[in-house]
């Protein structure tokens, strides 16, 4: 299963972008599955079709979804609405409130990472194209599946236990339901999903990010921390959508000065993304809605090549042997040595902030064990260095 995920700044032209990749996969007869991730869901506009919480088809080899939080709940996380539910009722909330604040932070994400899962598990479709919030959003949709399953990992053993004794002590004097074993057991599955979908996003032969960006100087700034962030994050960005540029042969009068200005920022992004492929679409002169426009837009984009390919492969993170030592190599593009924190390894847990994002990479057994002798920021990749033991390869 192939996974592509559109994001970029808001109002770049995510939606449209991925709705277009969406209908021609399907033309050419992949099963094609286009999902919104964002809580201002416009791709239903977009396709100029009704959707919701529901997979519907749109045609032939292409459904769609627009996930919803609320329905999520009540349907896929029944014993986790329950109890948090019944937990705020048992303090007084009224029952419809109670519900609606049930939605924990981050059930949105994780509901997105699940279908991923279940497709995967079931072969359902062969391309998977997400439409995602604006990119703030898309990083903790990627950095979830990490930072969830540390939670869990750490917190869970402990808190069942202490539910456990909890139960056989005080459980008949408080004033509060404590934890089912149900709401225990679908926390464990979290975890073990988790892992899965984690080894699906991080494979760059299946899934990889695709950026849509405007040629504006906020968007591009805004783009080039987002690909910094990406990679931090171990995801492969294939290319740049470069979206509503202004036709040069149509341009005259009062948009020259327009055209003028993009094309300076069209080098810049040039300069600062070369060789990255680099994808044109430009500005239709009615708004883009609809099947045809759709389509349009996805020949300007791919003419008659397979939207699905992969365009660019480099990897993020890479390791060789150099000089006695292991090296683990980490693509952090356009950061500069003050934005960049390493801390010491927790066992096979090496931590590297950038900026606000920080990761925690799970390093191989060979590193695992060794010794941190150092790290340089060069060329734009965080290199760190580890004492090579005699029996590595």
């Amino acid at each position: 299963m192939r996974v592509i995920i559109y994001t970029g700044k808001g109002g770049v032209g995510k939606t449209s972008v991925a709705a277009a990749t969406a209908r021609m996969t399907a033309r050419m007869g992949y099963r094609t599955m286009v999902m919104s991730t964002d809580a201002a869901h416009s791709l239903a506009d977009s396709l100029d079709t009704k959707l919701s919480g529901n997979i519907q088809t749109v045609e032939e080899n292409l459904d769609a979804i627009e996930i919803d939080v609320l329905y999520e709940m009540e349907t896929r996380w029944k014993e986790l609405e329950k109890y948090v539910s019944d937990l705020l009722m048992s303090q007084g909330l009224e029952s419809l409130s109670a519900k609606e604040l049930a939605v924990l932070p981050g059930m949105e994400l994780m509901s997105a990472l699940f279908y991923l899962w279940d497709f995967n598990l079931n072969d359902r479709y062969d391309v998977v194209i997400m439409d995602t919030a604006p990119t703030a959003e898309t990083l903790r949709l990627l950095s979830f599946p990490d930072v969830s399953r540390w939670y869990i990992d750490k917190m869970y053993n402990l808190f069942r236990r202490m539910m456990y004794m909890a139960r056989h002590t005080v459980g008949r004097m408080v004033d509060f339901p404590l934890p089912t074993d149900g709401f225990l057991n679908s926390m464990q599955s979290i975890s073990d999903r988790m892992i899965s979908v984690r080894t699906l996003i991080q494979d760059p032969e299946r899934t990889t990010i695709r950026l849509v960006v405007n040629p504006e100087r906020m968007v591009i700034s805004e783009t080039k921390r987002a690909y910094t962030y990406m990679c931090l994050y171990g995801m492969t960005v294939e290319c740049l959508i470069l979206n509503r540029l202004i036709p040069e042969a149509e341009c005259s009068g009062y948009f020259e000065q327009k055209l003028e200005e993009q094309q300076r920022y069209v080098k810049m992004i040039h300069e600062a993304f070369d060789p990255m492929p680099i994808l044109n679409a430009y500005q239709m002169p009615t708004e883009l809605v609809g099947p045809e426009k759709l389509d349009e837009l996805a020949e300007m984009l791919f003419d008659d090549e397979d939207p699905s390919q992969l365009l660019y492969t480099d990897n993020p993170m890479k390791f060789w042997a150099e000089d006695g030592a292991n090296v683990l190599s980490l693509a952090i593009p356009f950061s500069e040595r003050g934005e960049v924190e390493l801390y010491n390894k927790e066992g096979d847990i090496l931590i590297v902030q950038v900026g606000n994002h920080r990761r925690n990479i799970t390093l191989p057994l060979s590193l695992a064990r060794a010794k941190m002798l150092g790290a340089e920021l060069k060329d734009g990749r965080l290199q760190v260095r580890f004492e090579r033991g005699e029996t590595d390869d």
